[in-house]
């Protein structure tokens, strides 16, 4: 049971991570143990009408991304999103390493976030990349993939803000892969208030008759039917 006055990376160290790996391998994504308690995601959640927190606002009907808002935070970030992404990271690291190994890609990774930062800020990728969503009834998010420039973390962390199926209704996360000579597969996970949904960035390793093939994923959100729905979304690179 997750401590109520447990710090976020405490409770990060509780989650099974050798589960967490598996069902990455298996599968492309994976849920976390508890991250936040309810009160930690109410205040994540408020900070989206503060607009001072934030470098930039994106309308995604505008672009023909789907129908919403979301927001990137701008530096320095909330206390709480710092410290579940300073945490995150090494936890990931492996499996990351594991699969540059299995697609014989390099794994430029350092051990820390900060370090890895560093190169993407020489490489001119700069932006900070958190990102606060909002979505209300009739709104929707298009399959995509947050990539933002050469240099790309291939894991990624959305944290469920509300409680589905009392907040809001529909507003499933999507993952749809497309497999070596196959059709594609798709896979919906609902977000668990408080908890974390670990998934690919733009491929991820799969078994192939001649050892291991990448397969393309790609990621949105179905149409939420009742609102509000926030989420909180961890990329590990910044953009360019």
């Amino acid at each position: 049971m997750m401590r109520m006055n447990a710090e976020p990376r405490e409770r990060i160290a509780l989650t099974d991570w050798s589960a967490a790996a598996e069902e990455l391998n298996a599968s492309g994504c994976a849920l976390t143990g508890p991250l936040l308690t309810e009160a930690e995601c109410g205040d994540v959640a408020s900070l989206y009408d503060q607009s001072e927190r934030f470098r930039s606002t994106i309308d995604m009907e505008r672009f023909r991304f789907g129908q919403g808002q979301y927001r990137y935070f701008r530096r320095p970030f909330p206390a709480l999103v710092e410290e579940l992404r300073q945490a995150l990271y090494p936890r990931l690291l492996p499996v990351a390493r594991d699969w540059a190994a299995k697609l014989g890609r390099p794994a430029p990774w350092p051990d820390t976030l900060d370090e890895w930062l560093e190169m993407c800020h020489a490489a001119g990728q700069e932006k900070p990349t958190p990102i606060l969503l909002r979505y209300q009834g009739g709104d929707w998010n298009a399959l995509h993939r947050d990539l933002y420039g050469d240099l790309v973390f291939p894991l990624q962390v959305v944290v469920g803000l509300d409680r589905p199926g009392t907040d809001y209704d529909g507003g499933e996360f999507m993952l749809v892969e497309q497999r070596p000579r196959a059709q594609s597969r798709g896979t919906v996970r609902l977000l668990p208030q408080g908890r974390g949904l670990i998934f690919t960035t733009r491929d991820r390793p799969v078994r192939s008759a001649r050892g291991w093939s990448a397969a393309p994923v790609r990621h949105g959100v179905s149409t939420v039917r009742r609102g509000p729905r926030h989420t909180l979304g961890l990329v590990f690179h910044d953009a360019a």
